[in-house]
């Protein structure tokens, strides 16, 4: 006990290692993750051995946290800054304000401190980056003493950890399992019903199901019947929807262009949909199998849509603008949108920031790359404009506001999340700077949570025990209710008033409450991504929002 209180480096990450496997643990649907796991354990371990870790050390990765969460975030919530966007806002608002209420009534109803308060509403709301503002702001208040800021900052920890659980258990099962039976629906058919209505009448794949026969394919023919054609006439005979690739004459591979006039006994392949590339066989001649030097790899980039007039179409908007989709063989193949993989079906609508996988030809590529986005390059991260961004979310975050006796101030971590989702949205318009790879933010945004939360844990855990004891019953109703209120509301709303599809609809509650393991619960049980389509959009929204909670209510409790 002694070393580990003698070396907070051995303490943090023993937090660390052991959250993390205790966050593993599931119970039917159900797992804590690492993060609240980081806490349990930082709670006991803290209580046990009274290891601290110092102040400046949560700080800085809580900055790292907040700024990455903002980074990734930026681009999906400002493309949702629109009607169909604000539309499922709405639910965000209505979020907002039923968790800043309830934490304000239970905290006068049954005279709880400014820490427990917000400490509820952080675990009640599933947002750990509200423990962090909150902790910050309280650190803030005027006329409170050092004991008392740091008995404040512990109980933050303590209701959280308590309220998360409760809250988690009670978002999962309320989304996945009993909505579906109050909407009545079979939330699997519902949303494979949806998905076929959006790709007009085309039935949906299930998460395990590869296509039997793939839609591109690539065909090596036989010239007997296309002797003296043009390559350029072959192409067009079947309405630009075709392409040759490669032309092999006797033992040369010879150059394709369009002029090129073929032959007999030439060996053509042509690259393009099947239904295309089969009728292209009927004008050239017999297929053959494959024949060295004529095979030809198709190219595979990821591309992030950074072009404005892309933006907004959806994908089959996006291949009627750009004849090059169907005459060069180029297809979509995966939609990726803050860390979330879309549907990749013809009526997804894209947004700034989207990350595009397309396959085919690497000519046609190369020619349509420039008129949609940018290649993502994400091979090493801009330390440049990441610190500068974390500089400006630190400098922004000193500003003080007086509303009336309330001083509001958004600290680092409300400072630091303004800035990423600037830095990050600033960057996806012209993805040739400021990389900051996926991979990389989504690491550092959870080590720097993980170690916040284990400092938190750790310095908290001598005290959690005594405020168990008194509000041990009230903390586990708060998480239920603060999860159930808001969530039946905006289901009630967005069913009657805004008219959202019902699988959309049991997504956007899960992303109002930012709740990863929800959505993931929600799929499992729908067998398909469709409720993810409206979980982006409020998950996005809700990153934003939610932490500025923190501070509203420090502020308004303190005053």
């Amino acid at each position: 006990m002694g070393v580990i209180k003698d070396h907070p480096e051995l303490a943090l990450f023993l937090c660390l290692a052991a959250g993390y496997l205790v966050g593993k643990l599931r119970v039917g649907p159900i797992t804590l993750g690492g993060i609240a796991g980081t806490l349990i354990v930082a709670l006991l371990l803290g209580a046990w051995t009274k290891a601290e870790v110092g102040d400046d050390v949560k700080t800085v990765f809580f900055a790292l946290f907040i700024f990455s969460l903002g980074y990734m975030a930026g681009p999906q919530f400002f493309a949702n800054l629109n009607r169909k966007g604000l539309r499922f806002g709405v639910l965000c608002l209505i979020e907002l304000v039923c968790v800043i209420s309830i934490a304000y009534g239970l905290a006068k109803a049954f005279d709880l401190d400014v820490g427990t308060a917000s400490g509820i509403l952080a675990g009640a709301a599933t947002e750990s980056a509200v423990v962090g503002t909150a902790t910050e702001a309280i650190g803030k208040l005027g006329g409170l003493t050092a004991a008392q800021i740091a008995e404040y900052q512990g109980n933050v920890a303590t209701a959280y950890t308590v309220c998360y659980l409760f809250g988690l258990i009670t978002i999962v099962l309320y989304s996945s399992q009993i909505m579906p039976m109050l909407l009545r629906i079979n939330l699997r058919d519902a949303s494979r019903e949806l998905w076929q209505t959006m790709r007009g009448g085309k039935g949906a794949l299930e998460n395990d199901e590869l296509p039997g026969l793939p839609g591109m394919v690539g065909r090596t023919y036989l010239v007997t019947l296309a002797d003296g054609l043009r390559v350029g006439e072959l192409e067009s005979l079947d309405g630009g929807l075709v392409t040759v690739e490669a032309v092999k004459r006797g033992s040369r591979a010879l150059t394709v262009a369009p002029e090129l006039e073929l032959t007999l006994s030439d060996l053509v392949l042509v690259v393009g949909r099947r239904a295309e590339v089969i009728d292209a066989g009927r004008h050239i001649g017999p297929e053959t199998p494959g024949i060295p030097g004529v095979e030809s790899p198709l190219a595979t980039k990821q591309v992030a849509v950074t072009e404005k007039a892309t933006a907004g179409l959806t994908l089959d908007e996006m291949r009627a603008e750009h004849p090059e989709f169907t005459a060069s063989g180029v297809y979509v193949t995966e939609v990726v949108r803050n860390e979330q993989h879309m549907p990749a079906s013809g009526e997804t609508v894209l947004q700034r920031g989207d990350v595009l996988t397309l396959v085919g030809a690497r000519s046609g590529l190369d020619r349509l790359v420039k008129k949609i986005g940018a290649v993502v390059k994400n091979d090493a991260a801009d330390f440049i404009y990441i610190g500068a961004g974390i500089v400006a979310g630190s400098l922004l975050g000193q500003i003080i506001v007086h509303a009336g006796d309330v001083p509001l101030s958004l600290g680092t971590g409300g400072g630091c999340l303004i800035s990423g989702l600037l830095f990050g949205w600033f960057r996806s318009l012209r993805q040739t700077f400021g990389a900051f790879p996926t991979q990389a933010a989504s690491t550092l945004k959870d080590m720097g949570l993980a170690v916040f939360i284990a400092c938190t844990g750790l310095t908290s855990g001598p005290q959690a025990w005594p405020l168990l004891k008194e509000y041990g019953a009230l903390l586990p109703f708060a998480g239920i209710a603060m999860v159930l209120i808001p969530a039946t509301i905006s289901l009630v709303v967005g069913l009657k008033l805004l008219k959202i599809e019902k699988p959309l609809l049991i997504g956007a509650i899960a992303g109002q409450q930012c709740s990863t393991p929800a959505i993931t619960a929600i799929s499992q049980v729908a067998q398909s991504t469709v409720p993810l389509l409206g979980y982006t959009i409020t998950y996005t929204l809700s990153n934003f929002l939610l932490p500025l909670t923190g501070p509203i209510l420090v502020g308004i409790l303190g005053a």
